[in-house]
C-alpha cells in the first residue's frame, strides 16, 4: 500500500499541528503502556471520539506510528505490532553498535565542560523520587543516552539513537521496573568516569557490559509484559 505524503509543517496551521502532536504523543503513550495491545486493531473512530478530536489527527497520528514502527498497516487501517522476541534482539544489538560508535567518537571529541554537563544531569536525575512514573524514569535515562550521543558530533549517529529509543521504550518501561535505578545510575557514572578519563576502550567495555545485561532480560520483559496485559484486569 503507498502511503500519502506528508504535508510540509510549515503549511498547516499552528492549532491543527498542536493538536496533532497532542494525539500522536498520547497515542504513543497507549502504546507504550500497552492500553493498546499487541495485534489489537486500532478503530480511527473510535479513537477520535475517546480522544475528544476529529478523525484527522487521528489518522496522521497513526500513520506517524506505523512509520515509527509502532504499528502495522493491515487492509485500511493499522494494527498493533505484536511483540517480537528477534527484533526486539536486533534492534538492541543495534542500538550497541550505534552507542559504542558514538563514545569512540566522544572520547576524542568532548570537552570536559561537556562532561561535566552531563555528570550535572546524572547527580540531578539521582533527586528523582522512587516514586517517579516509570516513563518519566525511561525518558531520563534515555536523556542521559542522547547527551552522551551529541558529544560524538555525529548528528546522524544521534537520530538512528534516537530512533532505535523509540522502537524499544515500551519494553524498557518494564525493565526499568526489574533492574532498578541504582544499578542503571552506578553504570551512567562509570561510563561518564571513562570518557573524563580519555579512556576510550574502559568506556566501549562499560557500555557493552551495560547494554548486554539488558538484553538478557528481554525475554522476560516481553513475557511479563504479555501477563500484564491479558490478566491485569
Amino acid at each position: 500500500m503507498t502511503r500519502p505524503a506528508r504535508v510540509p509543517a510549515a503549511s498547516v496551521p499552528a492549532k491543527r499541528r498542536s493538536t496533532s502532536s497532542q494525539v500522536f504523543e498520547k497515542l504513543r503513550d497507549m502504546v507504550i503502556l500497552y492500553e493498546i495491545k499487541p495485534g489489537e486493531r486500532l478503530n480511527e473512530v473510535a479513537l477520535a471520539e475517546k480522544l475528544g478530536v476529529s478523525r484527522t489527527p487521528v489518522r496522521d497520528a497513526l500513520h506517524l506510528l506505523a512509520r515509527d514502527g509502532f504499528l502495522e498497516e493491515s487492509g485500511r487501517g493499522y494494527i498493533r505490532r505484536p511483540l517480537n522476541l528477534k527484533e526486539m534482539l536486533d534492534v538492541y544489538e543495534a542500538r550497541e553498535a550505534i552507542e559504542v560508535e558514538c563514545l569512540k567518537l566522544a572520547s576524542q571529541r568532548a570537552t570536559p565542560e561537556q562532561i561535566a554537563e552531563i555528570e550535572a544531569f546524572l547527580a540531578e536525575s539521582r533527586t528523582v523520587p522512587e516514586n517517579y512514573p516509570v516513563l518519566d524514569l525511561v525518558s531520563l535515562d534515555e536523556k542521559f543516552h542522547d547527551m552522551l550521543a551529541q558529544l560524538s558530533g555525529n548528528n546522524e549517529l544521534r537520530r538512528i539513537l534516537n530512533e532505535l529509543n523509540g522502537r524499544i521504550r515500551f519494553v524498557r518501561w518494564i525493565n526499568m521496573e526489574q533492574i532498578g535505578r541504582g544499578k542503571t545510575q552506578a553504570e551512567h557514572a562509570a561510563i561518564l568516569q571513562a570518557l573524563r578519563d580519555k579512556d576510550a576502550d574502559a568506556a566501549e567495555a562499560c557500555m557493552r557490559s551495560h547494554i548486554s545485561q539488558r538484553t538478557a532480560q528481554i525475554k522476560e520483559s516481553i513475557t511479563e509484559g504479555l501477563a500484564r496485559i491479558f490478566l491485569r484486569d
